[in-house]
């Protein structure tokens, strides 16, 4: 589960790559895009501009570059020409890059237009999670630390945390060792040593944590159909606490 400094330097070079994905879809305005044509430009961003790959693309038979999780679908949602993105959705896209044999994994719930203040607050929220639970990370911690820090937060906002998925290590794998829970109890756990990598993914309900999936095989959606949303970023143990690999440029770190 631990990487050697070389391996380490090539999932960052990966990470920032894929920051550099997240960048250039933040210029756009994604009132009247359709979700299809969001997966397209990443698609070809990550092949023509950055000569990478995207590494979901043919992962356990799922065609596209991008998950599409908007409103109520909570992870894994399809890109269709047909879902159009309208003011006042919120909608998480859920990009993996492979450079150089080594996968970046990284999500952001963006606000689309007008949002209500009820739909920001989750949003808001679910970032702040991410970096609670983040800033949990150093070596001698353990997951259950970073669990509880996530879902301590999360519930002191009203809000809930979906069990049924959880983060993971990555390195030349999409899924490796270990699970990363986003609840738990602290110093509990496997214990965090230097040179593991692995991905914080909490996802918030607004409502109960209850998912189900849909028809298509894919989508995971709330139960109540009360909105969900989703932030990750892809971690290092480093000696003295924790680097975040895909850290986007200018991104603020919540208290």
């Amino acid at each position: 589960m631990t990487k050697r400094p070389d391996e380490i330097a090539l999932l960052a070079e990966s990470g920032k790559l894929l920051a550099d994905v997240f960048a250039h879809l933040d210029q756009l305005n994604l009132i009247g895009m359709s979700t299809m044509q969001v997966n397209d430009l990443v698609d070809s961003f990550i092949v023509n501009e950055l000569e990478a790959r995207p590494a979901s693309k043919g992962q356990y038979g799922y065609a596209y570059a991008l998950n599409s999780s908007r409103n109520d679908v909570v992870c894994h949602g399809i890109p269709s020409a047909a879902e159009i993105l309208q003011s006042g959705d919120i909608v998480n896209f859920d990009i993996t890059l492979e450079k150089n044999g080594y996968i970046a994994d990284s999500s952001k719930t963006y606000l689309v237009g007008d949002v209500s203040p009820q739909a920001k607050r989750l949003v808001q929220v679910t970032y702040e999670a991410l970096w609670k639970g983040i800033q949990a990370v150093r070596p001698g911690a353990r997951l259950g630390d970073v669990g509880h820090a996530i879902e301590r937060h999360a519930r002191k906002n009203g809000y809930s945390v979906v069990r049924e998925y959880c983060g993971h290590g990555i390195g030349r794998e999409m899924h490796e060792e270990p699970q990363v829970l986003h609840w738990g109890q602290p110093q509990t756990g496997l214990m965090l040593r230097e040179g593991m990598v692995f991905t914080i993914e909490p996802m918030l309900n607004q409502g109960r944590p209850n998912v189900r999936t849909e028809k298509d095989g894919w989508a995971v959606v709330t139960r109540d159909r009360q909105l969900s949303a989703q932030f990750e970023h892809t971690v290092a143990v480093t000696k003295d606490g924790v680097q975040v690999l895909t850290l986007r440029r200018g991104e603020a770190v919540p208290n």
